[in-house]
């Protein structure tokens, strides 16, 4: 099945990196890149967020927007909480973190991606009501997967960053967004 911004469920969706300040890394995006609109979230804490087993409420803004078909995401954590994008000690790492792919079947991926030995990072529910999981594949690869729960209410999301990304002047280069 294609998605309706171009992608098929089970490919990659999005590629993210964590970033020191959102406002500066969509700037360079845009001026250097060409990449936009951003659609900014935040900052917000996740309300179902679970890292590594635990509750976990880390303070974050995230900015999406499309360069093509695939998402980018730009992840800024406010706080020194422990959490998937700051962990353990020491200076926090900038950079690319993890790829995200929809799936049609959750539970399913997520049992294989445990059967990979792919432990559980972080899990969470967005505001669209899908539920999201960051599985550890960094002993294989170098990021995490993010799997996204395949719901219309998630996908209409994704459409509307998408939708605005096609010829995009240049105006307006980040927009709020609560979801």
């Amino acid at each position: 099945m294609t998605l309706s911004f171009g992608q098929p469920v089970g490919g990659l969706v999005q590629y993210a990196y964590v970033v020191a300040d959102i406002e500066r890394s969509v700037g360079e995006f845009v001026d250097r890149l060409g990449v936009g609109p951003w659609f900014v979230r935040g900052p917000f804490r996740p309300l179902a967020g679970r890292y590594r087993g635990e509750p976990s409420q880390p303070l974050l803004t995230l900015a999406r927007a499309f360069s093509g078909h695939a998402m980018v995401e730009l992840i800024e954590q406010h706080d020194d909480l422990p959490s998937v994008f700051h962990e353990g000690e020491g200076p926090r790492r900038y950079g690319f973190h993890h790829w995200a792919v929809f799936s049609d079947d959750f539970e399913a991926d997520l049992k294989r991606h445990a059967e990979l030995g792919h432990d559980e990072a972080f899990a969470d529910v967005l505001p669209s009501g899908a539920r999201i999981a960051y599985v550890d594949s960094t002993p294989e690869l170098p990021g995490m997967i993010e799997i996204v729960e395949h719901t219309g209410d998630q996908e209409r999301v994704y459409d509307e960053i998408y939708r605005a990304s096609i010829g995009w002047d240049g105006s307006e280069p980040m927009r709020r967004r609560d979801r």
